[in-house]
C-alpha cells in the first residue's frame, strides 16, 4: 500500500509539472499572437473556401477559388432556377442553362433567399439569361430576382480586351453601357425594345454601324427598321431598312 502511495504521488507531481510547463507554454504563445509587431509577422492562412453565415445560418458570403458550394444558392440548385426561371424564357431554356458558368473565383455576396446579390472575381459567372462573350474580370450587381442588372469587367474576345461599365434592364438586357470594344469602337450605346442609340466613335470596319467608313457621332435605330445618322464627316442621313 505504502508503495502504491508513493507512486501515486510521484505521478501527481510529475502531472503538475507537466502541466505547468504546457501553461507556460500557451501563454507565451497568446503573447507572441497578441503582442508581436504585425510586420514581423510571416504565417500565412491557406484556404481553399470560406462561408459566412447569418444569424439563422444561411450562406450569406462565399469567398474562394472558386468560391465553395451552398446549399442555399440558387444559381446552383437547378431545381430552383427551373421553378423560378424556367417559366420565363422560352423550353429550352433550362439545357441553354446548363452551359452557363456559375463559378466564381473571388466574392459572393448571397441574400437571404439564395440569390447571387454581389459577386466581385476573375472571372464572375454568367448571366442568369446567356453566356457572356467572354470570361469577365470584375463585378457585377444583380437584383432581387437574380437578374443582372449593373457591371463593371474587362472581356476577353478574341484574345484582345472589351472595357465596359453596364446599367441593364429589369429582364437583364443590356440598357445603357459604356463601352471601348477590341475593334477599337468606343462610346455609349442605349437600347430600349426595338430601339437603339450610339454615340461614339468606331472605325471603317467595326461591328456596329456596319459602315466601311469611319464612324464619328450619332446613330439612332427605331423599330421600324428606320436609321438616324449624324457624322461628323457627312450630313444628316436618314435611311429605311423597311421592306
Amino acid at each position: 500500500m505504502d508503495k502504491q502511495i508513493t507512486k501515486i504521488q510521484k505521478d501527481t507531481k510529475f502531472l503538475k509539472i507537466y502541466s505547468a510547463l504546457i501553461t507556460v507554454v500557451l501563454v507565451l504563445m497568446v503573447f507572441k499572437v497578441l503582442f508581436n509587431d504585425p510586420n514581423q509577422l510571416s504565417d500565412v492562412i491557406r484556404v481553399q473556401g470560406i462561408i459566412v453565415e447569418d444569424a439563422n445560418g444561411k450562406e450569406r458570403i462565399l469567398i474562394g477559388s472558386p468560391v465553395p458550394f451552398a446549399s442555399n444558392r440558387v444559381r446552383t440548385d437547378t431545381s430552383r432556377v427551373k421553378e423560378l426561371w424556367g417559366g420565363i424564357f422560352p423550353p429550352k431554356y433550362m439545357t441553354y442553362y446548363k452551359g452557363y458558368n456559375n463559378d466564381n473565383y473571388g466574392i459572393v455576396i448571397l441574400d437571404s433567399a439564395g440569390f447571387d446579390r454581389i459577386a466581385i472575381g476573375s472571372p464572375v459567372p454568367d448571366p442568369n439569361i446567356g453566356k457572356r462573350v467572354g470570361p469577365s474580370t470584375g463585378f457585377l450587381i444583380n437584383d432581387n430576382k437574380g437578374f443582372e442588372r449593373s457591371g463593371y469587367g474587362i472581356l476577353e474576345v478574341d484574345g484582345k480586351n472589351r472595357v465596359v461599365l453596364g446599367l441593364d434592364n429589369d429582364n437583364g438586357t443590356e440598357g445603357l453601357s459604356l463601352a471601348i470594344f477590341e475593334d477599337g469602337t468606343s462610346g455609349i450605346i442605349m437600347n430600349s425594345k426595338n430601339r437603339s442609340i450610339f454615340l461614339g466613335k468606331a472605325d471603317s470596319t467595326n461591328w456596329y454601324t456596319k459602315d466601311q467608313v469611319p464612324f464619328n457621332g450619332l446613330l439612332i435605330n427605331d423599330e421600324k427598321g428606320t436609321v438616324i445618322k449624324l457624322n461628323s464627316s457627312t450630313k444628316v442621313e436618314i435611311t429605311s431598312n423597311k421592306k
